[in-house]
């Protein structure tokens, strides 16, 4: 199934910020077991080419694993070289876009305005990123995505379990879950891994009910 199929059937996708070579394949055992399969790990991360790489080896198709905060088309073709499955970036870059269409890779760029959202459509973008979508809240999606119902758009920052679902239904496509879902720092035990393990359940649940 390919990267943008995966994230559209679940609806989530887990953002995970400041993991490591040790905690990032338990943190995606744990997601997907609780039907999490696509996950965004953070260009910041350091080591994070090592680390994607680490996570492909061990998931293999279990997961679809995207690289996150990618900003630059240098930084694009690294994670690619690791075996990123898809990028996501906060903001927009057409050189990034121009670079991950010539290798068919699935390229979602943040966006905001108008704009930007049809600028992004017209550099081969299939997927947007409205973000940070908890600052316009979920009826500017319904009313941006009226003008242009061909744009296929997940949203990211400030989402929630509680809100996640007035995002989706007001035409999102797909929700970004940070660190209300993952906080990788703070997972030590396996109690922690089986916590996370049952938040996921949770949003998958409440995304596909």
């Amino acid at each position: 199934m390919k990267p943008i199929d995966v994230i559209k059937e679940t609806k989530v996708v887990a953002v995970i910020r400041k993991a490591d070579e040790k905690n990032i394949v338990p943190i995606l055992k744990a997601l997907s077991a609780g039907g999490v399969k696509a996950v965004e790990i953070t260009a910041e991360t350091p080591n994070v080419a090592h680390i994607i790489s680490t996570a492909k080896e061990a998931m293999k198709e279990e997961s679809c694993i995207g690289a996150g905060t990618v900003l630059d088309p240098e930084t694009a073709r690294t994670v690619m070289l690791a075996g990123a499955d898809f990028i996501v970036s906060p903001s927009l870059n057409t050189d990034t876009l121009k670079l991950t269409n010539r290798y068919g890779m699935l390229h979602i760029p943040g966006v905001l305005t108008p704009t930007e959202i049809v600028t992004a459509y017209e550099h081969g973008a299939s997927m947007v990123k409205i973000f940070p979508a908890a600052t316009v809240g979920p009826s500017y999606i319904k009313n941006i995505l009226g003008p242009l119902p061909h744009v296929e758009a997940m949203v990211t920052g400030g989402i929630t379990l509680d809100n996640m679902n007035d995002y989706l239904q007001h035409g999102a496509k797909a929700v970004g879950i940070g660190s209300n879902l993952v906080n990788a720092a703070a997972l030590k035990t396996e109690e922690d891994y089986q916590r996370l393990q049952e938040e996921a359940i949770k949003y998958i649940k409440r995304a596909t009910e």
